[in-house]
């Protein structure tokens, strides 16, 4: 299957605009191996300023740490690209943005590996909601690093869309 087209992408961004629109709820993204694409998808959308509240790019364990309080022992036991990571990062930053909703994301985009054993294409999505815990899906791409961040940021989107229950 190939990678989502910008169009997918913006089709994706604007059925989860009309989800959150008619919740009522606002939303924010963490993002690491897609590095703000998902925050450019959403606000692709006319309106966006509605419900979307803002993001953190956190690249580096540093910025994980210090702008979305991952604990660096996480970071440190399970490491950058996982499923703690990834929940950390969506209960993070939903609490610095105080919104209805969050999306985080954590991977392995390519063309190499981050020299574990972790297999190139692999990432984490979470999704977090006021009052619960970050829901987290683990996703292992096979396109080229562009394509990858492209299916982690679809998948994002589409993992939002089942948190707020219409997707």
């Amino acid at each position: 299957m190939p990678p989502p087209t910008e169009r997918q992408l913006a089709e994706a961004a604007a059925r989860l605009a009309g989800d959150l629109l008619a919740a009522d709820w606002t939303l924010c993204t963490a993002e690491s191996s897609t590095a703000g694409l998902i925050g450019h998808v959403v606000t692709m959308i006319p309106g966006a300023s509605r419900y979307y509240v803002g993001g953190v790019i956190a690249y580096s364990n540093l910025a994980k740490a210090r702008e979305l309080h991952v604990p660096e022992e996480t970071l440190a036991t399970h490491g950058a690209v996982s499923a703690e990571v990834a929940s950390a990062m969506a209960e993070g930053v939903r609490e610095r943005f105080d919104t209805d909703l969050s999306v985080a994301v954590t991977g392995i985009a390519g063309p190499e590996a981050d020299g574990s054993s972790k297999p190139l294409g692999l990432h984490f999505v979470a999704a977090c909601r006021r009052g619960r815990p970050a829901t987290v899906e683990r996703h292992v791409f096979t396109h080229d690093r562009d394509g990858n961040k492209a299916a982690a940021a679809l998948a994002a989107i589409e993992l939002a869309r089942r948190e707020t229950g219409t997707g």
